[in-house]
């Protein structure tokens, strides 16, 4: 879906007067961010997706995608089909423990004086972020098959040669 569509739906609920008024921009900017762009034969303005989106591959920064995220209580994970494999799955688990162990390691390292300072909270979210987005890109691509051709291939090796 392309970003003036997203934003077409978003003001099927959202009222565009609203946004205008929070915004302190003009309500006809806000409706030119729903119709198309001008280089695809309407007349739609680069609206704040479209700009984030440059932001995003212009940087290429995944921290901007991640803070988008929390905004609405969430959190950004790449996408697993990015998760390339060499057919082991044992070194793709260990990833996985290991961010697991770092994240308890900057807990007990913070947690160590009996307080927790802003400054470690904030090295405990960043552990716990970058945990979450591993282990989810490795359950997404899990129930996507990407780990399905290993275990084919893995029984493949196990018949016998017929004689």
């Amino acid at each position: 879906m392309d970003s003036h569509e997203v934003l077409r739906e978003v003001f099927k609920k959202t009222s565009a007067k609203q946004i205008a008024a929070d915004l302190q921009l003009s309500l006809s900017l806000i409706y030119k961010w729903a119709e198309p762009p001008s280089d695809d034969a309407g007349s739609g303005a680069n609206n704040p997706l479209d700009r984030v989106g440059q932001l995003i591959k212009a940087t290429r920064d995944p921290r901007i995608a991640q803070w988008v995220a929390e905004q609405t209580g969430g959190f950004f994970i790449r996408n697993p089909a990015s998760l390339h494999h060499t057919g082991q799955l044992i070194p793709l688990t260990n990833d996985i423990v290991q961010e697991f162990a770092d994240m308890l390691a900057t807990i007990a390292s913070s947690a160590a004086d009996n307080k927790i300072t802003h400054e470690e909270a904030k090295k405990i979210r960043a552990r716990w972020e970058e945990l979450k987005s591993v282990t989810e890109s490795f359950v997404r691509a899990c129930e996507s098959g990407n780990f399905g051709d290993v275990h084919r291939a893995a029984d493949g090796a196990k018949k016998p040669e017929k004689s």
